[in-house]
C-alpha cells in the first residue's frame, strides 16, 4: 500500500454489516462528487451489499441497488446527496472498459466499480475496497483511502 493511503479493516458477520460498512464510508466523504471506488472480491463476496450501503449512506434507496452484471452500469438518483453510478466490469476487458468513459460519470457523482481489476490502469485517487471471505459467514472488508479523500 502506498504511503499516501490510510487503511481500515473490518470483520463483518452478515450482509447487513457489510452494507453498514459501505454506509459509513459514504457518510464520511466530505466532497463525494468525483469519488471513485474500486471494489475487489470473489463472486458472492459482498461487493453489491457494500454498494447497497453506499447508497443508503448517500440518502438513496438501498432497495434499488442490484448487481449491474448484465446492464454494466446502474444509476441511482433520488433525494440523496449525489448520484451513485454502480459499474460491473465482470464481463468486459480492455477496450470495452475504456469505451465506458467512467471518468465522465465521476464528474456527476460517485462511481463504484465492481471487478476493478479489469480496469486498464490504476487511479491513485480511488478508494480501494477489498472484500474477502474470512470463513463461516465472516467477511474481511479493507477500505484503503488516499489521505486527501
Amino acid at each position: 500500500m502506498p504511503a499516501s493511503m490510510h487503511a481500515v479493516e473490518t470483520i463483518t458477520h452478515s450482509e447487513a454489516e457489510t452494507s453498514a460498512t459501505g454506509a459509513r464510508l459514504a457518510q464520511d466523504l466530505q466532497s463525494p462528487v468525483g469519488t471513485v471506488i474500486h471494489l475487489f472480491g470473489d463472486l458472492g463476496a459482498g461487493k453489491t451489499a457494500f454498494v447497497r450501503g453506499l447508497a443508503e449512506g448517500l440518502g438513496l434507496d438501498p432497495d434499488e441497488v442490484s448487481s449491474p452484471t448484465f446492464t454494466l452500469i446502474q444509476e441511482y438518483r433520488g433525494d440523496g446527496r449525489v448520484p451513485l453510478f454502480h459499474v460491473d466490469l465482470y464481463r468486459l476487458a480492455g477496450a470495452e472498459v475504456a469505451d465506458l468513459e467512467l471518468d465522465a460519470l465521476a464528474n456527476e457523482g460517485i462511481v463504484a466499480i465492481e471487478w476493478a481489476d479489469r480496469l486498464p490502469g490504476t487511479d491513485s485517487r480511488a478508494i480501494v475496497v477489498r472484500i474477502e471471505d474470512a470463513g463461516d459467514d465472516e467477511r474481511r472488508v479493507r477500505v484503503e483511502r488516499p489521505l486527501h479523500s
